[in-house]
C-alpha cells in the first residue's frame, strides 16, 4: 500500500504534472515550449542512465535507501525548478529530478516487490501499476487547481512540499523488510553472459521499439483525432478513455501470465498495438471506431508495463532483477523521453500524422517480429544461464 501512494504521488508531481503546467510556464517565463521540452526530456533521459547505477545498489542493499533518496532529490529538485532564475538552472533542474526518478519510479518498486513477494510478484505489481494508473487521474486536476490559484513557480513550490512530505517518511519507515541476499555466484559473478545473450539483446530491443512506438503515438493522439473531425473536448476524452484501456489491460494480465509463456505475452501485446496504430493510421471514422482503436492501443500500452515488470524475473530469476532491468529499462526510458520530438520529425518528413502513424505500425511489426524470435522457454534460458554461472 506504501508503493501505491508514492507511486501515485512521484508519478503525479515528476511528470503529470508538468503536462498541466507547460503552457503556463511557457508564457511566464518567455522560454519556448522546445527549449521547455528539452529540458524535461533530458531529465528522462539522465533517468535511464541513472537506473543502471540504482539497480545495482539496489540489488545489494534493497530499496529502502535507494528510494528515500530519490524522495530527497526529487524534493529538492523540484525546489530547484520554483526557484530556478534562469532556464539553464530550470535545465540543471530537470537533469537532478531524473536522477531521483530512478529511485521513484516503476523500476525500484518492480524489483522491491518481486524480491519480497516471490510468486506472488505479478499480483503485487499489478496492483501497484493499477493505483499508480489514477495518478493523471489525482495530479492533473490538482496542479490545475494550483496553477489557477498561483504561478508555476509557487505550484510546484506546493507539489515539492508533497512529494517531501508524502514520500520520504513512507521510503524511510516502511521499506525495511529483510533484503534477501544472493546466492554466492550470483553475486559475485557478472552478469555480461546474460546482457549479451541474444535472448537479452531482442527482448530489450523489443521493449524499447514498442515504448518509442507507445508514447509517439500517445503524443499525437489527440492532433490525429481532431484532424479526423472529433471536437477537442472528444479527442480529450478519447484519450483519456485510452488510459481507462491502461487499467482494464492491466487487470488481465494475471490470467495471462497463468495461461502464456513470457514471449507470447509480449507478441500479443506488441501485436496488439500494432493493430490500433494500423487502425488509427487509416481508419477516417467513425468516431467511435476512433475511440476504440484508442482504447485498444491504451489496454497494449497499459500490458507492456507489466510485461517488461516481469521479463527479466521470467526469464533470469528474482534474484538478479534489480541489477538486470536496470540496463533493460535504460533505453526503453530513453526511447520514451524522444519519442515527442522524434514523433515530430517524422511526421514533418512523411507529411503528416497520417505517415507518422504508419511509420509506428513498421516500429511496432519490427518489434513483434524481434519478440517472437526471443527464446520459446524461459525456463530453458534460466537453467542454462545458472549452469554457466555454476561454471
Amino acid at each position: 500500500m506504501a508503493l501505491c501512494v508514492t507511486e501515485i504521488v512521484s508519478y503525479g508531481v515528476l511528470f503529470y504534472a508538468f503536462t498541466v503546467l507547460l503552457p503556463r510556464i511557457t508564457t511566464e517565463s518567455g522560454w519556448s515550449s522546445t527549449a521547455i521540452t528539452a529540458a524535461f526530456s533530458a531529465g528522462s533521459l539522465t533517468g535511464g542512465i541513472a537506473g543502471i547505477a540504482g539497480g545495482r545498489v539496489l540489488q545489494r542493499h534493497g530499496p529502502r535507501w535507494v528510494m528515500t533518496s530519490g524522495s530527497t532529490l526529487g524534493t529538492v529538485a523540484v525546489l530547484c525548478l520554483a526557484w530556478s532564475p534562469s532556464y539553464a538552472m530550470f535545465f540543471a533542474a530537470w537533469v537532478l529530478a531524473g536522477v531521483a526518478s530512478a529511485g521513484l519510479f516503476y523500476a525500484p518498486a518492480f524489483a522491491a516487490l518481486t524480491a519480497w513477494y516471490g510468486d506472488r510478484r505479478v499480483q503485487a505489481i499489478t496492483t501497484l501499476t493499477l493505483a499508480a494508473g489514477f495518478s493523471s487521474t489525482i495530479f492533473a486536476p490538482l496542479t490545475d487547481a494550483l496553477a489557477s490559484q498561483l504561478t508555476w513557480r509557487q505550484t510546484y513550490l506546493v507539489l515539492a512540499l508533497v512529494l517531501g512530505v508524502i514520500t520520504l517518511p513512507l521510503h524511510v519507515v516502511v521499506l525495511n523488510r529483510a533484503w534477501p541476499r544472493l546466492p554466492h555466484h550470483a553475486a559475485t559473478h557478472p552478469d555480461r553472459h546474460i546482457l549479451t545473450s541474444r535472448t537479452f539483446v531482442l527482448a530489450t530491443t523489443a521493449g524499447t521499439l514498442m515504448a518509442f512506438a507507445s508514447y509517439a503515438s500517445l503524443v499525437s493522439l489527440v492532433p490525429l483525432l481532431t484532424g479526423r473531425g472529433m471536437s477537442s473536448t472528444l479527442a480529450a476524452w478519447a484519450l483519456g478513455l485510452g488510459g481507462a484501456g491502461q487499467v482494464a489491460g492491466r487487470l488481465l494480465y494475471p490470467g495471462m501470465t497463468r495461461n502464456l509463456q513470457a514471449r507470447t505475452r509480449a507478441i500479443r501485446v506488441i501485436s496488439a498495438m500494432a493493430v490500433a496504430l494500423a487502425g488509427l493510421a487509416v481508419v477516417p471514422g467513425p468516431t467511435l471506431a476512433l475511440i476504440l482503436l484508442a482504447v485498444l492501443a491504451g489496454a497494449a500500452r497499459g500490458l507492456f508495463t507489466l510485461v517488461g515488470a516481469t521479463l527479466v524475473s521470467d526469464y533470469w530469476g528474482p534474484e538478479r532483477y534489480a541489477a538486470i532491468s536496470g540496463i533493460y529499462n535504460a533505453p526503453i526510458l530513453a526511447a520514451s523521453a524522444l519519442a515527442p520530438w522524434l514523433g515530430a520529425v517524422i511526421a514533418d518528413a512523411t507529411g503528416g500524422l497520417t505517415g507518422l502513424f504508419a511509420v509506428l505500425v513498421a516500429v511496432a511489426g519490427t518489434a513483434a517480429l524481434l519478440a517472437a524470435c526471443v527464446e520459446r522457454s524461459e525456463n530453458s534460458v534460466r537453467l542454462r544461464g545458472d549452469a554457466q554461472l555454476v561454471e
